[in-house]
């Protein structure tokens, strides 16, 4: 057993051993054979070469031949483990070894030399006569500098074989030495030593290489010490029991064998101690926190197995504090192998007594790493904590409890069920077997689902989050199927009184019950998570799919007949039918007719009917119109049948409606409430039925039609009924033009739809200047809908007959639009609104107003990317995006996007027309002489920058629109004369410096080009003056000027400008050697163009230098402190510091979003045994006790910074 007692690894093991080493000299590669024909090997690449020569050197007297009976490619890259192939290999060195120990082991140094991906050879002399650190100082000599791969890095299968099998044959060398040669003092003194040295090299592959040699080589002699341990055992059992026994029949000799045996097993027992102890502390305690974490997650992931393995040995907080340090490791992939680790451990109840310590020492922080932005870790640790759980209830409190309860809501599927795994091992697994025998037998809601089934309720409404009760299902959906699939306990839950003594549930938990039976209900019959979950639908296996079949045959069964039953007990509450309605959706409605139950069919019709008489919000009558739409399925028998019934209530509803609307007109303004309601509740009706079923044959379009024109000249029509008269009109239309699309139209039905949807048109335009808001804005989104539908596109695909019903927006209605818009979209909040305080009623409004606002935008935006509205008519919505980019920013990037494919001239003049709008604004408010360096000036200088970011890096394809929106800058600069004479700027002149931040979008030709058109509005005297108010002019020539030949103007107000000029001059002049575009030939040939300029044919883009000499970044760094980091801080010690002391704790960024607090001294809280002290890191930060918001992406940002290590 390892002891604190066992000291450190001091002695040269080569040189100790060096003086047994035996002559022997290096043995030739034979590249033919006997008979002179090519050997296999010579055939071999060198990679394989070089294994064959470590794997298969073979014994003094052994034939070349043999070789073919043990081809490397079986031993290295066997997916499997080659047992008996690497056990020949062993073998075969065992001989070896046996006949020269020091060639053996010179060919398994190569073998280690060559695995790191190194060409270089140990020969025989290096061995004898140098020091293991001189013969790695030569092997890095001799590393191939020329590629970073070495084969643990490689990517492919072969060289995951590679690495499965290298470590295997470590595993078998060590189980075929363990009974004789690894106790020679010699083989393993001289391993150890060459992985020690090896792992402390400043090459990655070396220290990568030998580290998982070494942890593979530590694990293989944990087993033989853990076989070691069962003999003395066994040996001391045996002499036990012979030395109780009485005199007579006590065998002395037996006495003293079994003595020896147990001395024998001892000693080696010290030695296997010894050996592991210089490989723990030469090797793993300056590795587990190396600089690369493939390094630190193989240290790990051993030391797991060693304490499973062994766990007498090393299940205790000395080696435990190792995994709980490295819990807070910056790298995903650590703290991945951490978890794991552990959950290997705390898997095995028995070890339970002896993780108490180190789980209450690290509970909190595997708690946390719930939450880690890495989602595989954040799984694991949930997984890690159900165990923890499992193991003791009471190691968990219920703080720790609920951070793991809410992430069953986690967009991300895998958390979601890791923690729906933890809340059913929590709350819904019974811990009574004799109670659960006894509930067995009973059904219902007295079965032992029916407890289960109101705690999931109970702890659905104390979550607060009743939208998400599809994705809580969906976490519970793997380990709680047999709750969640018992739509019998649910619906006599609901149905039936509670008994005597059993509480009641109450409107707010039966709504929340019905709610998860909906979406137990759809997650059966759908058989894929619920949309934000998963990637898409994925193909379902076909035991999946015969699972579905069965839930949604069962499923149907069971509500044909309860459905009815629950629509008549809750069809006076809205929210409860809404959510009922549903269930039919996922019905198999063939059972109806296959299983004889039209009788519940007819009940489900009636119940349907009272629905819709009883209700009027709009989502209860769009859940009976959608599930009259699904019955009246073509495909199913009971079509017939529903469509009666279907037929019959929307007579009823449309007589009603007819004569209610007769009443209101005759009324006129003494109409009173009752005739409203009776014309707005069937109006709602019929349009919720409108809009998925197709009523044109009872003509609602007149009345409807009726009812806005009357509105209209008498302005008194209440907004409600406008709004759904709108709706129906609009849905009518539709219908209308499905009919012709599917259809053979005739001339006279083309006619009498354009006649219809010009008179909808005209009235909805009339609309937009009604006084009620809601009018208006239904108005605004029928009206851009309609011009989409009705559109130049209805022609294509072949449609060219709709020809007639084409309808283009004169520009009155293109500027009422537009004006909709400007009042209603782009409005200044008021103080309360922008105020982040008030209730949650009011932030949700704020929400929703601003959803509307979003949609009206992108109805309108729409037109303007179809080519509807004139492009010019986006400048307006262009000139808000800084100023509105919270809310509007994504609608008018992609606009401007969208336009841009379009047609990218007029984009391009759409864009400088939005600034001069802006320009001509500041001017009215501000006058003619603006302040340059006002807040408003630079909005519009900003608002140009962007947009010249948004012609992105292709100067060649956006070379004549830049060229063009240049042209109509310089226009409008020069526009105006001053009327106080021709030695006075323009009054626009101001706009030439906005103007100037897209200057760098110019290739330098079209530079020349677009200064030679400046020059034909300038005068002499323009271009002699120097005042403040001509550095616009003088600003902009100096950006047409820069990467030219000609000298740019200097100007000492301007100096500043000028020297950014020069460095970007320098930076953008191509090299002398490039072939130059002769610019003479293209002065002129797009100025004589009045809409567009033509530029110059396609041109090579000019190559980009720098002459700034890059420095060294780790020099910079230390030359350049950040000046906000303190003394001592991460990066002060990060940038002068190379590889690790061996005397400082491990230093990790915590990157967890739940990060608490800051890291202590572990070795305070634990009775450490052993001969290692880490003090607390020298450059530890001092946290803040701030939980951060989950939510923000500020939180969720990766540190990237690393430890610096210099890498060969």
């Amino acid at each position: 057993m390892i002891t604190s007692e066992l000291p450190v690894l001091q002695r040269q093991w080569t040189s100790r051993s060096r003086g047994r080493r035996e002559a022997g000299s290096q043995m030739a590669w034979p590249s033919r054979t006997a008979k002179g024909t090519p050997s296999p090997c010579s055939r071999w690449s060198d990679w394989e070469r070089a294994l064959c020569r470590c794997f298969l050197r073979l014994p003094h007297g052994r034939s070349h031949a043999s070789c073919r009976t043990l081809p490397v490619t079986r031993c290295v890259s066997s997916p499997y483990p080659c047992f008996p192939v690497l056990q020949s290999v062993v073998d075969d060195w065992i001989e070896s070894y046996k006949h020269d120990r020091d060639i053996a082991l010179l060919d398994l140094i190569n073998f280690f030399i060559q695995c790191s991906g190194c060409k270089g050879t140990v020969r025989i002399e290096m061995f004898r006569n140098m020091q293991n650190a001189e013969i790695i100082r030569k092997m890095t000599e001799e590393f191939d500098e020329d590629s970073g791969d070495y084969p643990l890095t490689m990517p492919g299968p072969q060289w995951k074989k590679f690495r499965y099998n290298f470590c295997e044959f470590i595993g078998v060398l060590i189980r075929q030495c363990q009974y004789s040669i690894i106790y020679d003092e010699y083989m393993m003194d001289t391993v150890i030593s060459l992985l020690t040295g090896l792992s402390d090299s400043q090459v990655r592959a070396f220290r990568h290489t030998s580290t998982l040699a070494a942890m593979k080589l530590m694990t293989a002699l944990v087993n033989v010490a853990l076989n070691l341990s069962i003999h003395q055992d066994n040996t001391q059992r045996q002499y036990e029991a012979e030395r109780n026994k009485i005199v007579g029949k006590r065998a002395n000799e037996k006495l003293e064998l079994l003595l020896q045996k147990r001395k024998e097993l001892q000693e080696n027992q010290d030695e296997i101690e010894n050996m592991m102890n210089s490989i723990f502390k030469g090797i793993f305690v300056h590795r587990y926190r190396d600089a690369i974490a493939e390094i630190r997650a193989i240290c790990i992931e051993e030391i797991g197995v060693w304490m499973k393995m062994y766990s007498d040995a090393f299940l205790n907080d000395s080696y435990l504090k190792y995994v709980g340090w490295t819990l807070h490791d910056r790298q995903g992939e650590v703290r991945l192998k951490c978890l794991k680790a552990l959950q290997n451990l705390y898997t095995n109840r028995e070890l339970f007594p002896k993780l108490e310590l180190f789980t209450n020492r690290f509970k909190d922080r595997i708690v946390s790493m719930t939450l880690d932005k890495e989602y595989d870790v954040a799984v694991e640790a949930i997984r890690l904590v159900t165990l923890i759980l499992q193991g003791s209830e009471d190691a968990l409190s219920n703080e720790d409890c609920e951070n793991v309860y809410h992430l069953v809501y986690s967009a991300h599927r895998p958390v979601a069920v890791a923690a729906g795994e933890f809340l059913h091992r929590k709350l819904f697994s019974r811990h009574d077997p004799q109670a659960e025998e006894a509930l067995a037998k009973r059904r219902g809601r007295n079965s032992p689902n029916g407890n289960l089934i109101r705690m999931l309720v109970l702890f659905f409404l104390e979550s607060e989050l009743h939208e998400h009760a599809a994705y809580l299902v969906d976490s519970l959906w793997d380990s709680s199927q047999e709750l969640l699939k018992d739509w019998e306990c649910m619906t006599e839950l609901l149905l039936e009184e509670p008994v005597q003594g059993e509480e009641a549930l109450s409107d707010r938990q039966e709504s929340a019950l019905i709610e998860l039976m909906v979406c137990t209900i759809r997650q059966a019959a759908e058989a894929h998570p619920p949309v934000g979950r998963g990637t898409g639908k994925r193909v379902l296996t076909a035991k999946e799919r015969k699972t579905q079949i069965d839930d949604r045959n069962k499923l149907t069964e069971h509500f044909i007949m309860a459905l009815p039953m629950l629509l008549s007990k809750y069809q006076a509450d809205a929210e409860k039918v809404a959510n009922l309605l549903q269930i039919p959706t996922f019905f198999d409605l063939d059972v109806y007719s296959a299983g004889r139950m039209e009788k519940h069919l007819d009940a489900l019709l009636k119940q349907i009917r009272f629905v819709v008489e009883k209700h009027t919000e709009t989502e209860v009558l769009e859940a009976c119109s959608k599930t009259y739409s699904i019955l009246c399925s073509e495909e199913y028998t009971i079509m017939n049948r529903v469509d009666i019934a279907r037929s019959q209530l929307i007579d009823e509803m449309v007589d009603r409606f007819s004569h209610s609307v007769e009443d209101l007109l005759q009324e006129g303004e003494e109409a009173d409430d009752d005739d409203i309601y009776n014309v707005l509740s069937t109006l709602k009706r019929l349009t919720a039925f409108h809009n998925a079923h197709d009523l044109t044959r009872w003509d609602l379009f007149g009345n409807c039609y009726r009812l806005l024109k009357t509105g209209i000249e008498q302005g008194s029509m209440p907004e409600q009924i406008a709004v759904q008269a709108l709706q129906c009109s609009h849905y009518s239309i539709l219908w209308q033009l499905v009919k012709i699309t599917e259809g053979s139209p005739t001339k006279d039905d083309l006619v009498a739809l354009r006649r219809v949807v010009k008179s909808f048109l005209a009235v909805c335009q009339q609309c937009l200047s009604n006084v009620n808001t809601p009018v208006k804005e239904q108005a605004f989104m029928l009206l851009c809908d309609l011009l989409m539908i009705f559109s130049h596109q209805l022609t294509n695909g072949g449609r060219e007959a709709l020809q007639p019903l084409v309808f283009n927006p004169d520009a009155q209605l293109q500027n009422e639009l537009l004006s909709f818009v400007l009042d209603h979209v782009f409005i200044d909040q008021d103080d309360e609104s922008q105020s982040m305080e008030g209730d949650e009623e009011d932030e949700a409004n704020k929400i929703e107003a601003l959803h509307k606002r979003r949609n009206l935008l992108a109805a309108f935006s729409k037109l303007i990317i179809y080519d509807i509205v004139d492009m010019p008519a986006a400048a307006d919505i262009f000139k808000h995006y800084m100023k509105y980019y919270n809310d509007y920013g994504d609608i008018i990037k992609e606009t401007l996007s969208k336009t841009r494919q379009t047609d990218k001239i007029q984009c391009a003049k759409t864009l400088i027309l939005s600034l001069q709008q802006l320009f001509n604004e500041l001017i009215q408010d501000q006058g003619p002489n603006l302040d340059r360096t006002s807040s408003h000036v630079s909005g519009i200088k900003e608002l140009a920058r962007r947009f010249a970011l948004t012609f992105g890096l292709d100067q060649i394809k956006t070379r004549e629109a830049v060229a063009t929106l240049h042209k109509d800058g310089i226009e409008f600069a020069f526009k105006y004369q001053n009327p106080k004479g021709a030695e006075y700027p323009p009054p626009n002149l101001a706009f030439l410096e906005v103007l100037s931040e897209f200057s760098s979008k110019l290739l330098r030709q079209d530079k020349k080009t677009v200064h030679s058109y400046l020059e034909k509005f300038l005068t002499e005297q323009m271009m002699e003056r120097r005042e403040d108010v001509w550095l616009p002019l003088i600003s902009y020539r100096n950006s047409l000027l820069t990467g030219g030949d000609e000298d740019r103007l200097s100007v000492t107000s301007g100096g500043a400008s000028s020297k950014a000029s020069s460095v970007r001059s320098k930076k953008g002049r191509p090299p002398l050697h490039k072939k130059r575009i002769d610019e003479e030939s293209v002065e002129g040939s797009w100025l004589m163009r009045n809409d567009t300029i033509q530029t110059p044919g396609a041109l090579q883009t000019p190559q980009l230098t720098s002459t700034v000499l890059r420095e060294n970044p780790r020099q910079a760094a230390e030359h350049m402190p950040d000046q906000d980091s303190e003394p001592g801080s991460e990066s002060d010690y990060v940038h002068n510091r190379g590889l690790m002391e061996d005397d400082a704790e491990p230093i990790f960024e915590d990157v967890m979003m739940s990060s608490r607090g800051q890291l202590e001294d572990m070795t305070e809280e634990f009775e450490d045994t052993m001969v290692i002290d880490l003090p607390p890191s020298r450059n530890r930060r001092e946290r803040a006790e701030l939980r951060p918001d989950f939510f923000d992406s500020a939180a969720m940002i990766e540190d990237d910074s690393g430890f610096t290590m210099p890498m060969f």
